[in-house]
């Protein structure tokens, strides 16, 4: 399978998560990756081995990405806040705007780092626009994974099942 490199960094430009993934597919929704248990991320430069298999979201015009967790993760579902995703070649990259939505096997749904959000505004000096889409952003993913809409229903299964 072909390979895409993921690269997400924050708003001064700074590394932060980064990790080679399988190229799965696109449907509606955006583009599908794979990452197989056992494989290594990269935060920063701090390796991390993952003991779960999961699949990510790239929507082609959203401000997020999804990651889909298989068990035995507590957490089903993580969505990042971030600036679109930028396609380019074998790479995606975009942007952490900190505020992160879970969805846990309970069903239950958080908001987190709100307080990380208010202090990277100051710290990085987002602009007006950037912190409207982002928290835009954030209050679509709360209703839509709220109500397990598409692609937050049980769409990525049919992808999840060509991770090994």
């Amino acid at each position: 399978m072909e390979t895409t490199f993921v690269r997400y960094t924050k708003y001064d430009g700074s590394l932060h998560w980064n990790h080679p993934a399988m190229y799965l597919g696109e449907d509606s929704h955006g583009v599908w990756l794979g990452i197989p248990a056992g494989q290594t991320l990269l935060r920063d430069t701090t390796p991390k081995v993952l003991t779960y298999r999961f699949v990510m979201l790239f929507p082609r015009d959203g401000w997020y990405t999804a990651s889909f967790n298989a068990r035995p993760n507590r957490t089903e579902l993580y969505c990042d806040v971030t600036t679109v995703p930028v396609f380019d070649g074998g790479e995606v990259t975009m942007v952490d705007l900190d505020l992160d939505i879970t969805r846990y096997r309970d069903g239950s749904v958080s908001l987190l780092d709100e307080d990380e959000f208010v202090e990277h505004q100051a710290k990085y000096h987002y602009p007006p626009d950037v912190v409207t889409a982002a928290v835009d952003s954030a209050e679509w993913l709360l209703g839509t994974v709220r109500t397990r809409q598409a692609p937050f229903d049980d769409t990525h299964e049919k992808w999840l099942a060509l991770v090994p």
